[in-house]
């Protein structure tokens, strides 16, 4: 068990009441200081830069100082570190996702819940069996070949057919140079010349398919082999498939144990379920008897081009693979509530309103329209606002993290006439955003990056040139606020998070909005506002004191 002491400064630092929310958090500082920890480690294997530079996610969990009975990390690196300041009272593990050098073990890090690669192990024999099938399968293929007779009995085929259609032609004209009388006597010799020459053709057809099938007996042989030796291979790999879920099994805090397939109630788990860093660290501190007090994931290296990932940036657990291994292992922990659904309560200022619409500034964390969850959402506070509004009155959505301007459909006419006006592009949106860094005052251009989203890691988008829907938007640098770029967006698609995404990705501005917990940092908020609404030719914007900025100063 590799368990790595944090610097002295930390023993200043309280320990967390909760175990962190995995998916959505603000890193704890000992997390932080664990990270920085990882990222010095990972300077001195300059073996791994290569890869490390084209992106890794990495994590740490900060577990209760171990009794001295308890296995120490041995590795040189961590001796030295040890050497150069005192035990600080807290311990951490570090893990990786997937492979790192080929390998899913290192000294440095905690093992896997499952080592699917060491030598010699069921799941490698199975391996090189499956693949023994696969080149057995190569060779028997390069064995089948069409009989040469094939192009022969086309050509023959084919000048039969022209001679038919030529005599058939030929009774035709015949046909039409005849008196009745002439007709009725050759009518019936036509139509046996005609029913002679489409059982000669069958008869031709059949003569060759015997000639070929005598021609290619061998080469079916071999197809059968081909076929069983196919079922043979899916039968193993289903069989293999379901072997390794169970494999995969997870502890929990109340010594609870359930495989991936018991988690997944059946279904088969999202490849790569379980090789994550949150469920290996988890599974490590258990395994060694340690308590888990808090946990962080992080980027190390180049952003992928499809998803957006940025260095030294915390991320929260991915929901399609994590969700139903964490729920479990979470269990007996005292983790903290999802800050997402332990917001204050808050309200719709209604800025504008008239017979036909009212227009409302959706505050930050609230949803646009009712979730699972049941929380307090622009729908359902508007309706009692407005309790004799007919109609769906929701014309347009802002992501739970947006702020700004919404038009509220108040009557049944109204909703369908503003429906289309969103719809033919016809309503003009102005957003301002707050990004991390600063840009040059007056740059401005187009974006144009495809997005659809991440099934794997709902709901965060990815940009898809092969698969994505169209995203366009026009930014334009207002001034610079404190180090951070003040930017104009104009969008003119209305894909889910076009606008974090577009400022996010190294194929847009690169430069992330202040607090985007998905694409960028974690902080306080997101810094994006939907700051001005232009509906036929009248301007509605946002009160000053929905300033950007403020929690900046």
């Amino acid at each position: 068990m590799m368990l790595h002491p944090l610097p002295p400064e930390s023993a200043r630092i309280s320990s967390p009441d909760s175990f962190t929310y995995p998916f959505c958090y603000q890193p704890h500082p000992l997390c932080v200081q664990a990270a920085q920890e990882v990222r010095e480690y990972l300077k001195t294997r300059q073996q791994w830069r290569g890869e490390l530079q084209k992106g890794k996610m990495f994590g740490v969990l900060i577990v209760k100082s171990p009794s001295s009975g308890q296995s120490q990390n041995r590795s040189d690196w961590g001796a030295k570190r040890r050497r150069e300041r005192k035990e600080a009272g807290f311990f951490f593990l570090a893990a990786f996702s997937g492979t790192l050098d080929g390998q899913t073990c290192h000294p440095y890090f905690v093992p896997p819940v499952f080592n699917l690669m060491e030598p010699g192990c069921y799941f490698q024999q199975e391996q090189e069996q499956i693949s023994a099938i696969n080149m057995q399968i190569a060779s028997l293929q390069t064995q089948i070949k069409d009989s040469p007779l094939r192009d022969q009995m086309q050509r023959e085929l084919q000048s039969f057919r022209i001679r038919m259609q030529e005599e058939k032609e030929g009774r035709h004209r015949l046909r039409t140079m005849l008196s009745a009388e002439e007709l009725a006597v050759k009518e019936p010799e036509m139509i046996r010349q005609s029913q002679y020459q489409k059982a000669q053709y069958r008869r031709l057809q059949q003569e060759w398919k015997k000639q070929i099938e005598a021609d290619e007996a061998p080469s079916r042989e071999v197809q059968l082999q081909i076929t069983q030796l196919r079922q043979e291979r899916h039968d193993r790999s289903i069989a293999l498939q379901q072997w390794l879920f169970r494999q995969f099994s997870f502890l929990n805090a109340e010594g609870q144990s359930k495989n991936l397939l018991e988690l997944f109630h059946g279904a088969v788990p999202p490849s790569g379920a379980g090789e994550c860093c949150a469920p290996r660290l988890l599974q490590a501190a258990y395994k060694e008897g340690l308590t888990p007090l808090c946990m962080a994931e992080f980027w190390v290296g180049e952003s992928p081009r499809d998803e957006l990932r940025q260095d030294g940036h915390f991320y929260p657990a991915c929901n399609s693979r994590c969700k139903p291994i964490l729920a479990h292992m979470l269990q007996g922990l005292k983790v903290e509530k999802n800050p997402l659904l332990n917001r204050e309560v808050q309200d719709v200022e209604v800025i504008y309103e008239d017979r036909q619409i009212a227009v409302v500034v959706k505050p930050h964390g609230m949803l646009s329209v009712p979730g699972k969850d049941g929380l307090p959402s622009v729908q359902s506070i508007v309706r009692e606002k407005f309790p004799h509004a007919t109609g769906p009155m929701i014309v347009h959505r802002l992501d739970m993290d947006t702020c700004g301007l919404m038009v509220i459909a108040l009557t049944n006419e109204a909703y369908h006439q503003l429906q289309e006006e969103f719809r033919c592009h016809k309503v003009q949106k102005t957003y301002h955003a707050l990004l991390e860094r600063k840009m040059s005052i007056g740059q401005q251009g187009e974006i144009r990056l495809p997005l659809r989203p991440d099934i794997m890691d709902r709901p965060r988008q990815m940009v898809d040139r092969q698969h994505g829907r169209t995203a366009i938007t026009y930014y334009k640098v207002l001034q610079n606020i404190g180090g951070h770029a003040l930017v104009e967006l104009h969008p003119q698609t209305g894909r889910t998070h076009q606008l974090r995404v577009h400022c996010a990705h190294p194929d847009g501005l690169g430069n992330p909005i202040i607090g985007d917990r998905l694409y960028g940092e974690p902080s306080r908020h997101l810094c994006l506002q939907a700051y001005q609404l232009i509906i036929n030719g009248r301007a509605f914007t946002l009160p000053p004191n929905y300033e950007l900025y403020e929690s900046l100063t």
